[in-house]
């Protein structure tokens, strides 16, 4: 698990095609890898990768198929810059919010435009992913945490949200590169993903005539004296 909150930026130092994976390594930049280890994880861009060898500034990770297909890592090319954040720990503060590493999709950035002293930006997601994104909601963009200040045209294939970016963001993310046509990863909050997963159960179980919420349901779960 990961938070949003960026450690530091580094950039693809080699990509190396295995058959339909990819092996890629990272300059991590000043991420510090002391208390990395092999097998560890480390979120690029927002995608959870794991560790497959180290070197004093830099580390390999494998990509699969599975993870090329739901990201844009294969349009990557060396020199490309990377947001990174090492998994929290049980003692990290949560300045973010839960993020899992498991992209949902690849956005693209319809414009930027100066807000005061904020860079606001509009990202159209793909039509299957706006029912997840609620204004001032959470959203990972490149494995950053933001709120959302604006959604539209959450009902057609042209769906978008808009943020802004603060200076700080701005300064210590990759964000400050980014440019119209671009394309980012974007990560739904989970509580919407599990709450939506969970009521398609309950109501799946309704129109079955086998709903589980009774009134030993209500009793155990503290809606009954």
């Amino acid at each position: 698990m990961f938070t949003g909150i960026i450690e530091a930026t580094g950039y693809i130092e080699g990509l190396e095609f295995r058959g339909s994976d990819l092996v890629l390594a990272v300059h991590a930049g000043g991420l510090d890898l002391s208390d990395v280890r092999l097998g560890d994880s480390i979120a690029v861009n927002g995608v959870c990768l794991t560790v497959v060898s180290l070197m004093d500034h830099a580390f390999t990770a494998d990509v699969s198929s599975e993870s090329l297909v739901h990201t844009n890592f294969g349009a990557y090319t060396v020199g490309s810059k990377v947001n990174l954040e090492k998994a929290l720990t049980l003692s990290s503060r949560l300045g973010g919010h839960l993020v899992s590493g498991h992209v949902d999709g690849v956005g693209t950035i319809l414009d930027r435009s100066i807000d005061g002293r904020s860079i606001r930006f509009e990202i159209q997601c793909p039509s299957h992913l706006a029912h997840y994104i609620a204004e001032k909601g959470s959203i990972t963009v490149d494995g950053v945490s933001l709120t959302v200040t604006g959604i539209h045209g959450e009902a057609s294939s042209e769906a978008s949200f808009s943020l802004n970016i603060i200076p700080h963001t701005d300064g210590g993310t990759i964000i400050q590169g980014y440019h119209t046509g671009q394309f980012v990863h974007l990560e739904v909050d989970l509580i919407a993903r599990y709450t939506e997963r969970l009521l398609e159960a309950k109501l799946g179980d309704a129109a079955s005539g086998q709903s589980k919420i009774d009134l030993a349901f209500l009793s155990d779960h503290g809606f009954m004296r």
